[in-house]
């Protein structure tokens, strides 16, 4: 989804960066590829890049969990069970709705399995966002989306469902009528 939301942005006549995890994804040839390899560095080139964006879309959530402590050697078998303690990554697009000045928005995507609706309007509020899409596990690895688009007072404002091209497409095409064009006025004098 990250890369055709990328496609659809380079096609709308945008400057585009993607930070990107390891990943088999090709992006846009357009596009400026940031490669990160854990999700602290993934919210420090955010922030970098953020400061000098009008917007962010968070298309694809890093890990949500990290081990707390890791072996700097093998950990052998003792025949004894290993506890593996879990700690919370730090939320990339709840920082960048915290930090986002009058004229930057934010895209976050919100991929729930139960009550997705609701979840995704906790998120959309919890990290500051302008718009939330909310999709399910079945878009993984697949090469169509089914999602809805809300806005900040949880309305449902489309749903969408087809290839991810055509999906980022009609995302894109929101985004710049909602947020973009929007902006644009705003700061246009009267």
């Amino acid at each position: 989804m990250g890369s055709a939301l990328a496609a659809a942005a380079c096609a709308a006549g945008h400057e585009v960066v993607v930070i990107s995890g390891p990943v088999q994804v090709e992006y846009p040839a357009e596009a400026t590829v940031i490669s990160v390899l854990t999700t602290d560095e993934m919210l420090e080139a955010a922030c970098e890049q953020f400061a000098r964006c009008d917007g962010v879309i968070g298309a694809a959530a890093p890990c949500d969990y990290r081990p707390k402590k890791i072996a700097s050697e093998k950990i052998s078998k003792n025949g004894q069970p290993y506890l593996l303690e879990l700690v919370e990554t730090a939320d990339v697009i709840a920082t960048l709705g915290q930090r986002k000045r009058a004229d930057q928005w934010v895209v976050g995507f919100a991929l729930e399995t139960e009550d997705r609706h609701f979840r995704a309007i906790v998120k959309l509020e919890r990290k500051h966002c302008d718009l939330m899409v909310s999709n399910g596990p079945e878009a993984i690895d697949a090469d169509g989306n089914h999602v809805e688009l809300i806005d900040s007072t949880g309305t449902v404002l489309s749903t969408l469902v087809g290839s991810k091209v055509d999906v980022a497409k009609d995302l894109m095409a929101a985004i710049q009528r909602l947020l973009i064009q929007d902006q644009d006025a705003a700061a246009s004098p009267k």
